[in-house]
């Protein structure tokens, strides 16, 4: 407490302190969003309206191959200004549109795409434009199914599946790209009244035309309005390049629901915000901000954007990626039940669309993780539970943390050590009055296999006794204000404070060396730290206590002259990059990190994970964490989570006993309290709650298979660790607006969350005709063709979690410590027969740590149950070397030429065997069981059986220690 008691000295800090909703921007606050929804509602009002944007037919360029063009495109306002347009189709089918000033006052920024894209996509050569008197299109596809078409007056451009559109750009004539002009121009155009273009209506109160260009009122306003200068609050933009901003419409006409462009805290399927009825009166709006205490129902910023959209129906999903790096405003429209319109204002930057076609959720996820990149795989520790608060104050509280953990028996991986371990707030540096010994501390840490994470925020203390601000400042690589020669100062934690520029490439190897423990280095360096120290990202929006919105003034400079307005919601994303390199980099041979981040931009998936920010301890917010972190899995970026318990506030036991049912079924699980709170941490708990948070937190380390089969999966194909109904069921119309149940991975667990006060029961929605599981009681629900909820136990030690008939589900049930404890514990596999008696599952090992996996330090295993004969009612359990069948699909970013079962990694784990197997669903009991010619001991209950049409008690085969390997192949067979 002290230490935050001090900060209140510093004279910015009390406006951080009590951020409410007006501290931020609506649109209405926002000149260019204004802009932006003025001509949207003036296009809607006008029946006549259309754009003024059209090619011309006489510039187009296909390429020599004709597998793109580029054109020349105008304005009928401004025809003096030149536009010019690109057009490709990739080799996965992936349409990109690109449309650019040329010859302006100055170059619009145009490097978003170079950050967020793991490399420039290639373009396909088999696809042929073929150009027509008014439009250029082109057919592709495997059933040449798939269409193009641009058209020249106005430019619109379309694609189609089937002959039906899928997405329309421009259909609406709201695409203004608003050109860089001066002061002086525009008042010397300025005179009087010019006649509008026959066909179009105006009235007698606009004063205020361009003579040269009869429609510029009606088109862009009757006033400057926020064009040169803007006001905030007590801030000031003074817009020094005038205005800049980008409309464009995009349009799903079949599509009815929208989901993705994270984070906001909301529903998964997007409410609307324009039209009658609109949910939200304000766009959604994508600008990386500092929001303390955010609502638990708003389309406001919160602290990452991710400009990613898709569009689903019955028949098809398409995806949006809209490749801009500044603030931008999104309206959704729902003119039918079965049509999205959508509206993105953005503040700067040139047009830059990739068109996602699918038309399969899988499909959309492989194109766009392929321009963006996989979920980077894990460390297995990462999955584990991590502790955390505002602060752990000193070495000794940190060991007594530890071993009050392993007193209670409650396992956990991770400790974390937030602003106050560092002298004033000098990141690297530790406060040796509260932490004299920290290599020491960190080392009793490591020696139950656990990690500690420390925070390492962007800014810098400005005090030359500051051996990283030093450098920095010797380096030249802080951001710059205005002048783009002074240095910028801003007010954090530290105080007076500096933030280093992380798009200058000299600050690169500088950063990473900071890193690094012992031996070479750029310079001042991090030696008291140890390999398996992380690192937590914060603050890197960036928060600024006295900017406007709490964050940078969007006229500072970045290297290449580029304002902070340009870029601002790619700024954080920097930063988790290099310091997630930094942290690779340090050992030899690298470990993967593990590196929070609170802001994010698409392609921050490649770096580590995130969390939901500074949420707080109500039920609302638990709920809400449920859809922020489903919306972060299907924009890309599956290792997220939010804080269990709440940032804010102090949990009653029931609902932090909730908490933690909702944070073991989060990628990320982590609980975080704010300074101002009382200790929660789980073995300080009353009974029954703290044998119950036990319980959870085994239940957790049991599944860690699951888990890290689900994140190899990822890594590989993009699909997301947590799949909403959606995604797993896509042609279920009953489960497209679900977002409070969901599917892990391909492991067929389904699971529903309690995120309300006072459930013993809960309502959980099957989506198909097949048989689930309860996990725990083993009783059989039987879903319906069309959908159907079923009631489930949910008292407080209860999880609503069910199994899908068809799976078999790998868990390590030995309670241990930590998790590396576990590398050589035996597993269990539960097989769920589905209503054919079927299942199939998947198990991926590696060491967890290192990057040996992509040389092939592996195994991959498919486990199958399938009956013996079509007149057998027994089934025959295997396993198998998947690996060996699809080595090329084995590994992250890798694709392996064949695969060696004889690896460093499998042999290491040989003697780890399967010591259970529990069977459900089995229509009689068995006559024998055995593998091989060894009869295997079992038991059996009887129950319902997974045919059978309904619901009880499911029988149950347990098969005990058949003692067989999991890494070898094997036969089970059941007779019955």
């Amino acid at each position: 407490m002290w230490a935050f008691c001090s900060l209140l000295a510093l004279a910015a800090i009390p406006a951080t302190l009590a951020v409410k909703a007006h501290d931020f921007k609506t649109c209405s606050q926002a000149g260019f969003c204004r802009r932006g929804r003025a001509l949207s509602a003036r296009a809607t009002e006008n029946p006549a309206w259309r754009s003024p944007y059209s090619i011309d037919a006489s510039s187009l360029a296909l390429s020599p191959d004709q597998a793109s063009f580029t054109a020349a495109v105008k304005s009928s306002i401004y025809p003096e200004v030149n536009f010019g347009l690109d057009i490709r189709i990739h080799d996965d089918g992936v349409v990109r549109v690109r449309m650019d000033e040329v010859g302006g006052l100055r170059k619009r920024y145009d490097e978003a795409a170079s950050w967020a894209l793991l490399e420039e996509p290639k373009v396909s050569h088999s696809i042929q434009w073929t150009v027509a008197k008014d439009k250029v299109h082109a057919k592709y596809g495997a059933k040449n199914n798939f269409e193009v078409v641009v058209a020249y007056e106005p430019l619109k451009v379309t694609l189609s599946r089937n002959g039906q559109e899928q997405v329309v750009l421009n259909g609406r004539g709201l695409l203004h790209m608003e050109h860089y002009r001066t002061k002086e121009s525009v008042a010397q155009s300025k005179q009087g009244i010019a006649v509008p273009e026959e066909g179009f209506d105006t009235d007698d109160s606009q004063v205020v035309l361009e003579q040269a260009h009869p429609r510029a009122a009606w088109f862009e306003g009757e006033t400057e309005d926020g064009w040169w200068e803007e006001t905030f609050n007590s801030f000031t933009d003074p817009k020094p390049r005038g205005p800049e901003s980008l409309s464009l419409d995009i349009d799903f006409p079949n599509h009815g629901h929208v989901y993705g462009i994270p984070q906001h805290a909301t529903r998964l399927s997007l409410p609307t915000t324009t039209g009658e009825g609109a949910y939200y009166s304000d766009p959604y709006r994508l600008y990386n901000a500092d929001v303390f205490e955010y609502l638990a129902d708003s389309t406001m910023s919160l602290y990452g954007s991710i400009p990613f959209m898709q569009a689903h129906s019955a028949d098809s999903t398409v995806g949006i990626f809209n490749v801009i790096g500044s603030e931008t405003w999104i309206d959704v429209g729902r003119p039918t039940l079965k049509a999205t319109t959508t509206h993105w204002i953005s503040e700067t930057g040139i047009l830059d669309v990739f068109i996602l076609p699918g038309p399969t959720p899988a499909d959309v996820f492989a194109q766009y993780t392929r321009l963006t990149g996989t979920p980077a795989l894990p460390a297995h520790w990462a999955l584990g539970y991590h502790q955390c608060r505002w602060n752990y104050i000193s070495s000794e509280d940190v060991r007594s943390v530890q071993q009050r953990f392993d007193e209670e028996d409650i396992p956990v991986d991770v400790f974390w050590l937030d602003i106050e371990y560092a002298e004033d707030h000098k990141y690297f540096m530790w406060d040796h009055k509260l932490f004299p010994d920290p290599v020491d501390m960190i080392k009793d840490v490591e020696a139950i296999e656990r990690k500690m994470v420390v925070i390492v925020d962007p800014h810098l203390k400005r005090t030359n006794d500051y051996p990283v601000y030093k450098e920095a400042t010797e380096l030249d690589v802080l951001v710059k204000v205005k002048d783009g020669k002074t240095d910028y100062e801003g007010w954090c934690w530290s105080g007076s404070s500096a933030w280093v520029d992380f798009f200058n490439p000299k600050s690169w190897d500088w950063w990473k060396g900071l890193f690094k423990i012992n031996g070479p280095s750029y310079g001042w360096h991090w030696t008291e730290s140890t390999e398996n120290t992380h690192i937590w990202n914060d603050m890197n929006e960036p928060s600024i206590f006295n900017g406007p919105e709490i964050s940078m003034p969007r006229e500072n400079i970045h290297y290449g002259g580029w304002e902070h307005r340009d870029l601002h919601n790619i700024n954080g994303m920097l930063f988790h990059n290099l310091t997630s390199q930094a942290v690779m980099e340090r050992s030899n041979p690298p470990k993967r990190p593990f590196v929070l981040t609170r802001s994010f931009y698409a392609g921050s998936q490649r770096f580590g994970a995130m969390w939901t920010g500074d949420n707080l301890g109500t039920w609302e917010h638990m709920g809400v964490g449920v859809k922020m972190v489903l919306a972060n899995n299907i924009a890309g970026f599956s290792f997220a989570g939010s804080d269990v318990g709440g940032f804010f506030g102090n949990p009653e036991p029931e609902m932090l006993v909730r908490w933690y049912g909702v944070g073991a079924f989060a990628p990320f699980f982590r609980a975080h309290a704010h300074i101002d709170t009382k200790r929660r941490e789980p073995y300080l708990l009353d009974e029954p709650y703290k044998s119950i948070v036990r319980d959870i937190l085994r239940l957790r380390y049991s599944m860690l298979p699951v888990w890290y089969t689900a994140f190899r999966e990822a890594s590989v194909t993009g699909l997301p660790v947590l799949r909403p109904h959606y995604v797993a069921m896509p042609h279920d119309e009953g489960g497209f607006a679900i977002d409070d149940q969901y599917f892990i991975g391909s492991s067929g667990l389904l699971v529903k969350p309690v995120t309300h006060k006072s459930v013993t029961e809960e309502t959980v929605y099957l989506p198909e005709d097949q048989v689930y599981y309860d996990y725990f009681s083993h009783q059989a629900y039987r879903g319906a063709a069309k959908g159907k909820n079923v009631t489930v136990p949910a008292e407080l030690h209860q999880i609503p979690l069910l199994i899908r008939g068809g799976s078999i589900v790998p868990t390590r049930e030995r309670p241990r410590r930590s998790s590396p404890l576990m590398k050589r514990d035996p597993f269990t596999l539960r097989v769920a027969l589905d209503k054919d008696g079927n299942a199939r599952g998947e198990l991926y090992l590696d060491d967890g740590e290192t990057y040996s996996h992509r040389e092939g330090n592996f195994i991959w295993r498919e486990f199958a149950a399938q009956k013996l004969t079509k007149k057998s009612k027994g089934v025959r359990i295997s396993s198998r070397n998947l690996a060996a069948q699809k080595p090329a699909e084995a590994v992250d970013h890798v694709a392996l030429a064949k695969y060696d079962d004889g690896n460093d990694f499998a042999k290491s784990i040989a003697g780890v065997r399967v010591e259970k197997l529990v069977v459900l669903g089995l229509p009689a009991k068995p006559t024998s069981v055995s593998a091989g010619d060894k009869e295997l001991q079992w038991t059996y209950t009887p129950g319902i059986s997974a045919s059978e049409k309904k619901e009880g008690t499911a029988s149950v085969l347990v098969i005990k220690d058949p003692k067989l390997s999991i890494s070898g192949d094997w036969d089970i067979v059941v007779q019955v």
